[in-house]
């Protein structure tokens, strides 16, 4: 019986500290929540194929920007865009990311921008999982992991 307020007393100091919050901000860097990541799924490889696309939704706090992704399930990640050019959908990286508007969900779909995994070291199958980090222009990097399916149509 002894020991319960001993360890109130001892347990008073953080929970005054906790109750306190967090100081006003002075306006100049202030720490936002991080992107959030929703839906993540990459397409199965077929036996021989070592490229395959992932997609996803990311919605972002305050403006920012996709940077890179990386994932040891692949020797490189990237960010693709496909756009019709000259009657021709044409893919390529986004070399300067993938800007996130505040916060405004932004897909990664089949046909649009989407993620490309390359040099993929095992097969991925259906029901397998994928280790994906995402990291941002300011936001802290994000690691999900993406479940292995066909992306709804």
């Amino acid at each position: 019986m002894i020991l319960r307020p001993i360890a109130l007393l001892a347990a008073l100091p953080v929970l005054a500290l906790a109750a306190c919050g967090q100081p006003a901000s002075s306006g100049r860097s202030e720490t936002v929540g991080p992107v959030v990541v929703t839906g993540a799924i990459c397409r199965p490889t077929p036996t021989g194929r070592q490229v395959t696309g992932c997609y996803l939704t990311l919605t972002a706090p305050a403006a920012d920007t996709l940077v890179s992704i990386s994932s040891p399930a692949s020797a490189l990640a990237q960010i693709h865009e496909m756009r019709m050019e000259s009657n021709m959908m044409m893919m390529r990286e986004l070399e300067a990311g993938l800007p996130l508007p505040a916060g405004q969900a932004v897909a990664l779909a089949p046909g649009g921008n989407h993620i490309m995994l390359m040099g993929v070291t095992e097969p991925l199958k259906t029901g397998d999982t994928v280790p994906l980090t995402l990291t941002f222009a300011t936001a802290a990097p994000v690691e999900i992991t993406a479940t292995v399916g066909q992306p709804p149509a």
